[in-house]
C-alpha cells in the first residue's frame, strides 16, 4: 500500500474524521489488521485563514507547499488536504508539489456525473462560496453549481466558524441548514447538495436532505484516497 500523507488541522475536527473513516474503509474484512501507514501534517488554522482574509493568495500557497513538502519527506507517496478552502490553490500546489495531490473538488465532481447530477447547490466557506473553483471544475463536465443567496452565505460562514469548526453541533443550527437547503430547492431548484466544508458531514449526516441527495465532500474524498493508497 502507498503510504497517505494528510494535511490536516482546517479544522481538526474533520481531520479526525478523515482518520477514522480511513480507518473503516480497511476494517471490512482485515483479520490482518493491515491498515495503511498514515502522515498527517496537523496545521495552525488562524494562519491559514489569515492570510486567505487578507487576500495573501501567494503566501498561502507558499504555506500550504511548505507543509505538504515536510510530509512528503516524511515518506508519504501522494497527499490529500482535508478541507475544502485550501482548494482555492490547488492548480498551483498541485504544479509545484513534488508529489501527487488528490483534489476533494474533481473527486466530487466525478461522483456527481455517476449520479447524474447537474445541478447542486454548494455550501461551504464563505471563501469556497464566494470563489468559483466549483463552478469552474463542474462547468467543465455541464454542471451548473450554485450557491446560497448573500445574506444566507454569511449565516453559513458565522455557524461554521463560530460553531461547527469548534466541535459544537447544535440541533438549532442543523435545523437552519436543513432549512437553507430546501429554500434553494424551491428558490433555485437544484436537485442535490455538496457540503463543500469538511466539517458538515459532522453536523449533517444524513444521505438526503428535503428530498435531494447529499454529496458529502468528505467521504467522496476518502474513497478515492484509499483506491489511491491501494494501487499498484
Amino acid at each position: 500500500m502507498k503510504k497517505i500523507g494528510l494535511i490536516g488541522g482546517l479544522g481538526p475536527e474533520a481531520t479526525v474524521d478523515y482518520y477514522q473513516r480511513i480507518i473503516n474503509y480497511f476494517k471490512a474484512g482485515n483479520i490482518n489488521l493491515s491498515y495503511p501507514e498514515i502522515i498527517i501534517y496537523s496545521v495552525t488554522m488562524s494562519e491559514f485563514i489569515g492570510l486567505v482574509e487578507i487576500k495573501e493568495y501567494e503566501k498561502a500557497t507558499d504555506f500550504l507547499l511548505e507543509k505538504i513538502d515536510m510530509v512528503r519527506k516524511a515518506g508519504a507517496d501522494f497527499v490529500a488536504i482535508t478541507a475544502n478552502t485550501p482548494h482555492l490553490f490547488f492548480d498551483k500546489l498541485s504544479e509545484k508539489a513534488k508529489l501527487p495531490l488528490i483534489s476533494i473538488v474533481e473527486a466530487t465532481c466525478s461522483e456527481a456525473i455517476s449520479k447524474n447530477l447537474k445541478k447542486p447547490g454548494l455550501f461551504g466557506t464563505g471563501f469556497t462560496m464566494n470563489a468559483s473553483f466549483y463552478q469552474d471544475v463542474f462547468g467543465k463536465k455541464g454542471i451548473e453549481v450554485v450557491v446560497p443567496e448573500s445574506n444566507d452565505r454569511e449565516l453559513i460562514n458565522h455557524k461554521l466558524f463560530t460553531e461547527i469548526e469548534l466541535g459544537i453541533f447544535k440541533d438549532e443550527t442543523r435545523e437552519m441548514l436543513v432549512q437553507l437547503i430546501q429554500k434553494m430547492v424551491d428558490k433555485q431548484q437544484i436537485d442535490s447538495i455538496i457540503l463543500g466544508c469538511t466539517e458538515f458531514p459532522l453536523i449533517l449526516t444524513e444521505d438526503n436532505y428535503c428530498g435531494i441527495p447529499v454529496l458529502n465532500t468528505t467521504q467522496i474524498h476518502i474513497e478515492e484516497i484509499c483506491k489511491n493508497c491501494l494501487e499498484a
